[in-house]
């Protein structure tokens, strides 16, 4: 296993760094569009909360691969949607991480609505006596107390995002799992480089279920 990691350990490296940066920028992208899907799901109009609901049951039932695929080959090669000029490399790393989002976000939506309905019905209440529309109610009042209350279940969202990065290695991104593949066909140590990629997934994972646990009980919401 040493030698391996010997011979291969800048292109291990390399390798484990577009992982964290497909994590990363798949977060942010996760977060916001997930966030915007939760206050579709809870707002007073039908037609929005119909939308959420349609969106969370369509992206958490649909296997993270096809949409993947279905980014790189319908919308990028069929339909020539460029994210990064004439580079099908380039473009299908932003395309991974746009399915990569779009597929997360339905579970960032799903754990902040269990967060919003725990703030109780009176903080509402009494955001609307100021005179505060939805938008603003549920931005300055409830959110801010629905993230504290899910900090928990947002940090195992981002630990199985961190995991189902791997996905993207379908359409030939270089991450980790496209490198494990690469070494399993060129040497012949199965166990090794399974050791070896396995360590590197808990290194990165581990760390982050640590640290939003201290958040979780650093920030936590008395009631």
């Amino acid at each position: 296993m040493f030698d391996l990691i010997s011979e291969y350990d800048s292109r291990i490296l390399a390798a484990f760094w577009v992982t964290i940066k497909l994590t990363f920028l798949s977060a942010i992208g996760a977060l916001i569009l997930g966030t915007i899907v939760a206050g579709m799901r809870v707002s007073p109009i039908p037609v929005a909360r119909w939308v959420g609901t349609a969106y969370v049951s369509i992206f958490r039932n649909t296997p993270l691969t096809l949409i993947i695929v279905f980014c790189s080959l319908g919308l990028y090669s069929t339909l020539r949607w460029e994210l990064a000029g004439d580079s099908i490399k380039d473009n299908n790393y932003w395309w991974a991480i746009i399915g990569l989002s779009v597929y997360t976000a339905a579970f960032v939506c799903e754990s902040l609505r269990s967060g919003i309905n725990t703030v109780h019905i009176g903080q509402s209440e009494a955001g609307r006596s100021l005179g505060f529309g939805f938008a603003q109610n549920l931005r300055l009042i409830v959110l801010p107390q629905a993230f504290r209350a899910v900090i928990a279940p947002l940090g195992s969202v981002l630990i199985a995002l961190t995991k189902n990065s791997t996905i993207a290695s379908v359409i030939g991104v270089g991450e980790a799992a496209f490198l494990m593949s690469e070494m399993n066909e060129n040497e012949a140590a199965v166990l090794a480089i399974g050791a070896i990629f396995a360590l590197g997934f808990v290194v990165l994972t581990l760390p982050t279920g640590l640290f939003f646990g201290w958040l979780a009980k650093r920030f936590e919401v008395v009631r």
